[in-house]
């Protein structure tokens, strides 16, 4: 299948996707801030006006309503271009300091900051202008409802024409936006640099998966200077882990070829035999009936090494699927008492153990149970004993016992099969397991062994999720050491 990732559209996707979101939520903060600024300003000017409305009713108290007495308070504390207006409740001018004749002028009660004041208490409307003075005003309203021993409820409404100097105060200010700007051209940079090494992982890791599919070398491949990060990590991670599956192929690949150039010579030895001894038989009518009787037998013999090295090879093979199925079948597996099998395996033995001079002794609680395959286990304790008798030379002791023992996870049985053999020369301790590995290979086939006894000893611990290994016993002879899993 023909890999089409492009890195480099994946960095810059990635660039304006949050690119984008972060300039959208600048341009959303901005608009934001420039509206509560602009607010704030105008809260300020609204905020001074009724100070000098409240200011007016102190001054003027229940003489607000006089014309006099207005008029003389706006001409000595009025501030330039300040327009104040007494309106009632019903929204009728009462006052006005820049028209004489009030009474042409129209009701109030519907203007913007009018409406305010009576809901709110105070109210105010922006740059609206006038009927009358034709200038444009900010207008801010207080109302004062009635109060006991004091004028009626009444409005004062303080203006102020909007002169330059007024329309800048009410101006937000700008310097947050070019400090946005400012601060977005960095974030951009930064996000810009990340993306990119984002990109250059990316991109390492799309060339390696072209040379992957396309088979070019990749020995190189590991060797390569990586960030020291956790995104150099994770590149370095996925190419350990391919490297581990191809090598692992490559090994089960390697296994299989090496099981089947064994298998043909260890085949073609008892094949040529049956077939030397057979022609001689036909070749020689005449042929004294002792011999002849002696020639089946050796027949017999190969013919009979032949059926146990395929028997052991297809106890292989179904381990090998077994390694790869174990995790489905669990919820089929069933309890096994290894104990039970144990003691089968010394009593289907126990004519060869003793034309050995061997003695079993196990030392194992009577019921043992785990999960497993009987077949297997038996065949696990089976091939120990059966390599202990053909190659345990002069031993007398046979011994099997068994502890438990755990890891963090989980808990196992450790079983310990031992005689007071000769043993082998630590050298072959770290081989013995492997499949047609002999110590002795002139031995072992005068003695009809495969090679591959401790082969099914290992690979069915591993079924069970143990581990098999071999050690020295002390004094003299071998111990096969393996777990299963409880």
């Amino acid at each position: 299948m023909a890999i089409h990732l492009r890195s480099k559209s994946f960095q810059n996707n990635l660039l304006f996707s949050i690119g984008g979101i972060f300039v959208v939520f600048a341009v959303c903060f901005s608009i934001y801030q420039f509206k509560r600024e602009k607010e704030y300003k105008i809260d300020i000017m609204h905020s001074q006006l009724q100070m000098y409305n409240y200011e007016m009713l102190q001054n003027l108290g229940d003489s607000i309503i006089s014309h006099d007495a207005f008029m003389h308070y706006m001409k000595k504390r009025g501030m330039k271009g300040l327009r104040a207006t007494i309106i009632d409740r019903q929204g009728r001018v009462i006052l006005d300091s820049q028209q004489e004749d009030v009474s042409r002028m129209a009701n109030h009660l519907q203007r913007e900051e009018i409406q305010e004041a009576l809901k709110h208490g105070s109210g105010y409307d922006i740059k609206r202008a006038s009927l009358y003075t034709h200038e444009t005003y900010f207008y801010s309203a207080t109302y004062l409802p009635e109060k006991k021993g004091h004028v009626g409820s009444i409005i004062i409404r303080s203006a102020i024409p909007y002169s330059a100097e007024i329309t800048r105060s009410l101006q937000a200010d700008n310097s947050y936006i070019y400090f946005t700007i400012a601060l977005t051209i960095l974030l951009g940079l930064a996000l810009y640099y990340n993306t990119s090494r984002i990109g250059k992982h990316i991109r390492y890791l799309y060339e390696f998966a072209v040379k992957a599919e396309e088979g070019d070398t990749l020995d190189h491949e590991l060797e390569r200077q990586l960030p020291d990060d956790e995104l150099g990590d994770i590149s370095h991670t996925i190419i350990a882990l391919y490297w581990k599956l191809r090598h692992s192929e490559e090994e089960k690949i390697r296994i299989k070829q090496q099981l089947t150039q064994n298998a043909a010579h260890e085949l073609k030895t008892p094949t040529a035999s049956i077939h030397g001894y057979l022609e001689s038989i036909l070749a020689n009518p005449d042929m004294p009936p002792e011999k002849r009787q002696h020639f089946l037998e050796r027949c017999y013999a190969q013919s009979e090494r032949m059926s146990k090295l395929l028997l052991d090879m297809a106890t292989l093979t179904k381990l090998d699927e077994k390694e790869t199925t174990f995790e489905q079948r669990q919820q089929k597996e069933t309890i096994v008492d290894v104990r039970a099998i144990i003691d089968n395996v010394i009593e289907d033995t126990a004519l060869q153990l003793a034309e050995r001079g061997i003695t079993p002794h196990i030392d194992t609680p009577q019921q043992i149970l785990i999960p497993g395959d009987s077949s297997l286990i038996y065949s696990l304790f089976r091939n120990i004993v059966d390599n202990a008798i053909a190659y345990a030379q002069g031993a007398d002791s046979l011994k099997i016992t068994c502890k438990q023992t755990s890891t963090t996870t989980e808990q196992f049985y450790e079983f310990t099969v031992s005689d007071n053999g000769p043993g082998v020369d630590p050298s072959h301790l770290t081989r013995i397991f492997e499949r047609f590995y002999r110590v002795d290979k002139g031995r072992s086939r005068k003695l009809g062994g495969t090679g591959l006894g401790l082969a099914i000893v290992k690979n069915a611990a591993m079924t069970h999720h143990g581990i098999a290994k071999a050690e020295l016993t002390p004094g003299g002879g071998l111990t096969i050491i393996f777990t299963l899993r409880r």
